[in-house]
C-alpha cells in the first residue's frame, strides 16, 4: 500500500509541475509585457500580441509554402524556384497536364514557325560528354521522399565554333572565346561562404563553355577551386587590386592578369539592386577576407558609390584602355540604365574616340544582392526588359554595335527568359540567384544577416556544414546544361538552328486584351516617346 501511495503522490506532484510551470511562465510573460512600454500591442493584449509576433516571424515561410499560389511569390515564384531545383537535381524540365502561366495577363511570347528545325539540323557541339550525377525518384509520399543519385553522361550542348561569342576579338592580345551563352553573375566570397563559392566553381568548370564572375569582393581561392574561366570584377573600392592607401595598384592588377584562369575584367560602375557602394561590418572582415580584399581585418568597410580614378566618360575610357594594354585581356563595364542622356553620351564617345569597353554588362533594376537599401532596390534603375533594348538600339544607331558585346542580367533564370533577352539584344546572359538556388538557397531572404539556414549566403562555419560541395557542384552543372538545352529547344521552335540567332522578330508582346505587338514596334514606339520628351 505504501508503494502505491507513494506512486499516487508522485503522480500528483508531476501533474502539478506540468500544470503549474506553464501557468507561472504565462503569468511572468503577462506581467513582463504588461509593464514594458516599447510595444503597444503587447502592453494592451499580452497573449494575442505574442501570437501576432510569432505569426509575423514565420510569415515568409507560411506565404511561400501555404498561402501564395505557385505564380505569386517575390522575388521569384514557387514555380520559378522549383524549375531551377528540378533542372539542377534531376536535370529535368518536363511538366504534365499544362502550363501554370496566366495566359490572360500581358507578357512576351516567342513566335514559333510552322516548320521548326529538326534535331539533326541544329548547330550544336556535343562531341565531348560530361560525367555528372542526377537524382532518380524511387518514391514520393506525404511524409517521405526516397531517391538516389546515379552517374550519367550528358551532352554539354556547346555552341559550334563558328557561333562562339568572343570578347575582345579585335582589341586584345588574349580574347575570351565562349561556347556557351550563360554564365554566373558576380558573387563575392564573404557575401557567399566558401562552400557555396567552391561548389559553383567546380560545377561551372565541369559544365564548361561558361564563366564565373568573382563579384567586387576580389578573387579567392574558392573561386579558383574548380579552375573555371573567370571574369574578375573590380568595384569602386578596388578589392584585390589596391594599395594600402586605397589607390588602384597596377602591380596587383598585373599579377591578376597573368593568371591563366582570369579571362577578362569588369569594372562595376553600378549594380541593379544597389546603385551605391557596398557595406561590410567589421566583424565580417576576417583575416582571410582582409587578405583577399587587401584591407585591414576587423575594420568596417563602406565602399564609395563610384570610382575615384575617373569621373567622366573620357577618363573612364582612358582607364579601360590602360587596363587592356597592361593585361592583354578584355575589359568590360557593368552599368544600370537610368539616365538615357548619360547613356547616349557614353555611346557617342565610343563612336567618336574609337575607344571603349569590349563588353557592357547591363544589370536590371530587379537584380539581387546580399544587402541593400529598400529605396534603391525598389526604384532606382530600369528593369532589364526596358534597359537592354535601349542600349542595343543606341549602339546600332551609332554604328558601333559590332564593337561591343552585351551581357544581360536580371532574374533571367529559365530558358524562355534568356531567349527573350537574346532576342532583345543580349549576346550573353548572367545569372546569380538561379545558381544560388542550385546550390541550396531556399529564398529565406536573410542574406544580409549572415544567418542563411542552408549555408549559402553566410560565412558561419556551422551553417555551412549543411552544404556539401561534392553533391551541390553537380547540381550547378546540371542546371547550366539544362538551360542550354532549353535554349536550343526554343531556337528550334522559332525556326533557327542556334540560339545565337534570336532576333527581335522572334518575340511579340500580348497585352491583357489579347492584342499582339511585335517587339520592333514596341521599341520604335518607345523611341518616339523618348524623342518627344
Amino acid at each position: 500500500m505504501t508503494t502505491i501511495f507513494d506512486l499516487v503522490i508522485g503522480l500528483i506532484v508531476l501533474i502539478g509541475f506540468i500544470l503549474v510551470i506553464p501557468i507561472v511562465f504565462f503569468i511572468f510573460l503577462y506581467l513582463k509585457d504588461d509593464r514594458q512600454k516599447q510595444h503597444s500591442i503587447l502592453r494592451n493584449f499580452p497573449v494575442l500580441g505574442k501570437v501576432r509576433y510569432f505569426t509575423e516571424k514565420i510569415g515568409p515561410e507560411l506565404r511561400q509554402y501555404l498561402f501564395l499560389n505557385d505564380n505569386e511569390g517575390k522575388p521569384f515564384s514557387r514555380k520559378e524556384f522549383e524549375d531551377v531545383v528540378k533542372a539542377g537535381k534531376y536535370k529535368e524540365r518536363l511538366i504534365g497536364f499544362g502550363s501554370l502561366r496566366d495566359f490572360t495577363a500581358e507578357g512576351f511570347y516567342i513566335r514559333n514557325t510552322l516548320f521548326p528545325k529538326l534535331r539533326e539540323e541544329m548547330k550544336v557541339d556535343n562531341a565531348s560528354k560530361i560525367k555528372t550525377k542526377v537524382y532518380k525518384l524511387d518514391g514520393d509520399n506525404l511524409f517521405a521522399r526516397k531517391e538516389h543519385s546515379e552517374d550519367r553522361l550528358i551532352n554539354p550542348v556547346y555552341l559550334q565554333d563558328e557561333d562562339a561569342v568572343i570578347l575582345g576579338e579585335h582589341t586584345c592580345r588574349q580574347p575570351f572565346k565562349l561556347k556557351g551563352l550563360i554564365g554566373q553573375s558576380g558573387m563575392s566570397f564573404g557575401a557567399l561562404g566558401e562552400n557555396a563559392i567552391t561548389a559553383l566553381s567546380k560545377g561551372l568548370s565541369l559544365a564548361g563553355g561558361t564563366w564565373m564572375n568573382t563579384g567586387e569582393g576580389g578573387l579567392s581561392q574558392y573561386h579558383l577551386a574548380g579552375k573555371p574561366d573567370i571574369i574578375l570584377q573590380i568595384g569602386p573600392d578596388l578589392f584585390g587590386v589596391r594599395k594600402k592607401n586605397g589607390e588602384f595598384s597596377w602591380e596587383e592588377f598585373k599579377k591578376k592578369s597573368e593568371m591563366e584562369e582570369i579571362k577578362a575584367f569588369e569594372l562595376k560602375l553600378a549594380q541593379g539592386a544597389k546603385t551605391r557602394g557596398g557595406h561590410v561590418e567589421g566583424e565580417k572582415v576576417t583575416e582571410e577576407i582582409a587578405k583577399i580584399r587587401l584591407v585591414e581585418p576587423g575594420k568596417t568597410i563602406n565602399s564609395p558609390n563610384r570610382f575615384k580614378e575617373f569621373d567622366n566618360v573620357s577618363s573612364l575610357f582612358h582607364f579601360v584602355e590602360e587596363m587592356r594594354n597592361v593585361s592583354g585581356k578584355p575589359i568590360g563595364i557593368k552599368i544600370v540604365v537610368g539616365d538615357l542622356d548619360a547613356l547616349e553620351n557614353l555611346v557617342s564617345c565610343m563612336k567618336e574616340s574609337g575607344k571603349g569597353p569590349d563588353f557592357i554588362t547591363i544589370d536590371g533594376g530587379e537584380g539581387g544582392t546580399g544587402a541593400t537599401f529598400q529605396e534603391l532596390a525598389d526604384t532606382v534603375g530600369l528593369p532589364i526588359q526596358s534597359a537592354l533594348p535601349v542600349v542595343d538600339e543606341m549602339l546600332k544607331e551609332y554604328g558601333i554595335r559590332d564593337r561591343v558585346k552585351l551581357i544581360a542580367s536580371g532574374k533571367l533564370i529559365t530558358p524562355d527568359k534568356i531567349a527573350i533577352a537574346l532576342a532583345m539584344g543580349a549576346d550573353l546572359v548572367n545569372i546569380a540567384r538561379g545558381f544560388m538556388i542550385s546550390v541550396g538557397c531556399i529564398m529565406a531572404q536573410v542574406c544580409h544577416t549572415n544567418n542563411c539556414p542552408v549555408g549559402v549566403a553566410t560565412t558561419n562555419k556551422k551553417l555551412q556544414d549543411g552544404l556539401s560541395v561534392e553533391e551541390k557542384h553537380y547540381r550547378v552543372c546540371n542546371y547550366l546544361v539544362s538551360l542550354r538545352e532549353g535554349l536550343y529547344n526554343l531556337a528550334a521552335a522559332a525556326g533557327i538552328d542556334s540560339p545565337t540567332k534570336f532576333e527581335r522578330k522572334h518575340v511579340v508582346h500580348k497585352d491583357e486584351l489579347g492584342r499582339i505587338f511585335p517587339l520592333e514596334e514596341i521599341l520604335h514606339s518607345a523611341k518616339k516617346t523618348q524623342q518627344q520628351t
